[in-house]
């Protein structure tokens, strides 16, 4: 028992040590990939924080005698068929597709987490309930899911944030109940247990930081497919309502005038492109960074 109580204080710590630790910054930077995308990331970044400061022009104003004015002094990457300024409305878009990409991912890993800690810690009846309810979910293609929601609960901003939420939930929940499952059945939360140590305390100090490592690459992986996601709702005309500017609804909109003015589809399609790219180059770097197996190979 003596063993195993050192156990207890040495395993306990490492799984969040080793993942907010600043060596593991590092390693993720280390890759050129990576730092390609937290550069990339970074200006759009800043660019949707200080959209009003940096948008040349309002991003909604129609300019019927500017329309599909092509790149120019007056309008740098062109204006689509209302004469509205493209890089603006690529700015303003930034915002809204990072917002709720951000804030959707976000929502999914807490409830996500809660659920998966819950399931497998629970076990039994609990655990089948609630993994059954996220089989359901998870049964549906994401995007048939989405447009069944989105149908439902509308194309306002806040009810596309909870239609990513629902989508990604289910990934994010059975990853942290496959982990709970390892591990609870591990040597310091045994002795945790014959300690006496209540549920919640062995919960938040041990199984949640041991089991978050692999939640936060899902996450970050997931960030990239949200804004694609919400680019096709807007794309198919049932995400974020016009004349609020976002990536798919540009593309929407260019899409009727490819053949008069393929810019217009170039520039968001280039932005998403970008953006989802860097996502995946630093979920890939996170995923070595935080892989025992692989943290010595790169």
């Amino acid at each position: 028992m003596a063993q195993v109580a050192i156990n207890v204080r040495a395993s306990a710590p490492a799984g969040a040590g080793r993942i907010f630790s600043l060596n593991t910054a590092r390693v993720v930077a280390r890759p050129k990939l990576a730092k390609f995308g937290l550069v990339v990331l970074g200006i759009f970044i800043v660019a949707a924080i200080f959209a009003p400061l940096l948008s040349p022009k309002d991003p909604e104003r129609v300019n019927g005698s500017d329309s599909l004015e092509g790149p120019s002094s007056t309008y740098l990457l062109g204006a689509d068929r209302l004469g509205r300024d493209q890089l603006s409305r690529l700015i303003f878009g930034a915002r809204i597709s990072l917002l709720i990409s951000f804030v959707g991912v976000g929502a999914a890993v807490v409830v996500g987490v809660a659920i998966g800690t819950i399931a497998g810690w629970a076990g039994k009846w609990t655990d089948e309930i609630l993994m059954r309810v996220m089989d359901a979910l998870a049964a549906f293609p994401s995007l048939v899911l989405a447009l069944a929601l989105v149908a439902t609960l509308g194309g306002a901003v806040h009810n596309i944030i909870i239609v990513l939420a629902i989508v990604y939930t289910p990934g994010i929940a059975r990853i942290v109940r496959s982990e709970v499952l390892s591990v609870r059945e591990r040597d310091y939360i045994l002795a945790s247990v014959a300690h006496g140590a209540d549920s919640t305390r062995i919960i938040i100090r041990h199984l949640l930081p041991n089991s978050l490592a692999p939640v936060i690459v899902n996450a970050s992986l997931a960030f990239g497919s949200a804004i694609i996601l919400e680019a096709s709702l807007s794309f198919l005309g049932v995400g974020v309502k016009p004349p609020t500017p976002t990536w798919g609804g540009m593309l929407r909109n260019a899409f009727e005038v490819v053949d008069r003015a393929p810019m217009l589809t170039i520039v968001p399609g280039v932005a998403i492109f970008l953006v989802v790219l860097s996502f995946n180059f630093v979920g890939d770097a996170l995923r070595d960074a935080l892989d025992p197996r692989l943290r010595n190979v790169i």
